[in-house]
């Protein structure tokens, strides 16, 4: 199996896993912390998929992966606005963005570290526009 395969697997894999995290009900004891490393985690196989098209100069990957930045990025921003706007609204209504908020930004809410998932996917975004603006 190829490396970059592979990596794209793993991403999936921990996209699964921090999304399920992102459901459970938070906790202030160990299970805090491995969430947190959890979404960190979740940050490597891009990185290393980031790496590997920088060194072979395959710029598909890089597109794809600032593609995906831009959509999390800007859905997370519409689901956040949306359930801040959603104060009127019933409780079930409420439910279901934050449900879409965790699918759209599933490192975010899986740490409970917003700052985390947002500052990953920006890093990603930003990594792959700076080496696609390359020649």
């Amino acid at each position: 199996m190829k490396k970059s395969k592979l990596l794209w697997i793993l991403w999936a894999v921990a996209y699964v896993i921090c999304t399920v995290c992102g459901f459970l009900p938070v906790t202030e004891d160990v299970l805090s912390g491995l969430f947190i490393l959890l979404s960190l985690g979740f940050f490597v196989p891009p990185a290393l998929l980031i790496f590997e098209a920088v060194q072979n100069k395959n710029r598909k990957i890089l597109r794809i992966i600032r593609n995906l930045s831009i959509i999390s990025l800007g859905l997370t921003l519409v689901t956040i606005l949306l359930n801040f706007a959603s104060i009127q609204a019933s409780e079930a209504w409420g439910t279901v963005l934050y449900w879409l908020l965790i699918l759209v930004s599933t490192p975010m809410v899986c740490s409970q570290v917003w700052v985390i998932g947002l500052f990953g996917w920006a890093l990603l975004l930003m990594t792959c526009l700076n080496y696609l603006k390359r020649k």
